[in-house]
């Protein structure tokens, strides 16, 4: 459960939120933006980043079918956005995060990565809301992340 400051208090509310990604149990209001961030550090953490892409992928696929969130051309998974988090929390584990506990980096990363509109420091909204990008990786459009050594 998150506390009011929207960080985790413990590694088993992670775990328990891992858990129902995994089997497709989480409930609808449960599936938030500080959830998915949550759920790929957590894989970021366990696997190499192109295993951990994979999981990530279909597990968002996944939980959203279970969930009724029909993923097309204009809703649902939006490949960007998940690629752009998957480098930008890759970028805070190995700086912010290296050795740090788990627990530790989630919270980290809510607290200083955390907000919905972080992608729009990069692409504008045209861009990143185009079809193209839901489908598929785009380059910004705006300015080069950090984290490719920009």
């Amino acid at each position: 459960m998150l506390n009011c400051h929207g960080s985790f208090d413990r590694i088993e509310e992670i775990e328990a939120l891992v858990a129902g990604f995994e089997a497709g149990t989480l409930k609808r209001e449960e599936w938030t933006h500080r959830a998915h961030l949550t759920m790929a550090t957590w894989y970021l953490s366990k696997h190499p980043t192109p295993a951990a892409t994979r999981l990530i992928r279909d597990g968002i696929l996944k939980i959203n079918a279970a969930l009724g969130i029909v993923s097309n051309g204009d809703s649902g998974y939006h490949e960007t956005i998940t690629r752009f988090y998957i480098g930008m929390i890759g970028h805070h584990l190995g700086l912010d995060g290296h050795g740090e506990a788990l627990l530790t980096s989630v919270n980290t990363l809510l607290a200083t990565r955390g907000h919905k509109n972080l992608p729009l420091e990069y692409y504008s909204r045209q861009r990143l809301m185009s079809r193209e990008a839901r489908a598929g990786w785009v380059e910004p459009d705006l300015k080069s992340f950090e984290w490719n050594g920009a």
